[in-house]
């Protein structure tokens, strides 16, 4: 019984901390990089490098990196009790998220990110970085937030079992 309520737990927690993640990719993909492209480069790069290093705290890489753990209890938890009903959304739905919204952040985002944090915002060479930047960091950004939101659909299909 106490297992159950910890599962029911962990699984509320886990799809709410997709959907919290989800919103906050979505609102980069949707205003804060359609904002920072509309800038000059030097200005625009200047800022996002800015967000880069503020992004960097408890709340946010709590909120991100606490779900991918609480997604990796999930994934044990399904292969555990894998013929429960709703296993399968437990499993896709925390594989999603760690594939798609923490691989996808390691393997794309934060190798771009790591590029422009580099560049000097007043070089030419920075604006043509800045110019490729925007659309790539933010085309691999929808790739995330849509597998966050598809991680948190699922995970709430997994609470309704």
């Amino acid at each position: 019984m106490i297992i159950d309520e910890f599962l029911f737990s962990l699984k509320l927690i886990t799809a709410l901390g997709c959907g919290l993640v989800a919103g906050i990719l979505y609102a980069f993909s949707t205003s804060v990089m359609k904002a920072l492209g509309r800038l000059p480069a030097p200005q625009g790069i200047a800022a996002m490098q800015s967000i880069n290093v503020a992004v960097i705290n408890p709340l946010f890489m709590g909120a991100f990196f606490g779900t991918a753990a609480a997604c990796v209890l999930v994934v044990v938890f399904s292969l555990l009790k894998w013929n429960e009903a709703g296993t399968v959304y437990l499993l896709s739905g925390g594989l999603i998220y760690l594939i798609g919204t923490i691989l996808v952040t390691m393997a794309f985002n934060v190798p771009r990110n790591n590029a422009l944090a580099a560049a000097d915002p007043q070089s030419s060479g920075g604006a043509r970085l800045w110019a490729g930047y925007v659309t790539s960091w933010t085309a691999w950004n929808h790739v995330r937030t849509a597998s966050a939101l598809a991680a948190a659909v699922l995970l709430t299909f997994a609470l309704s079992q």
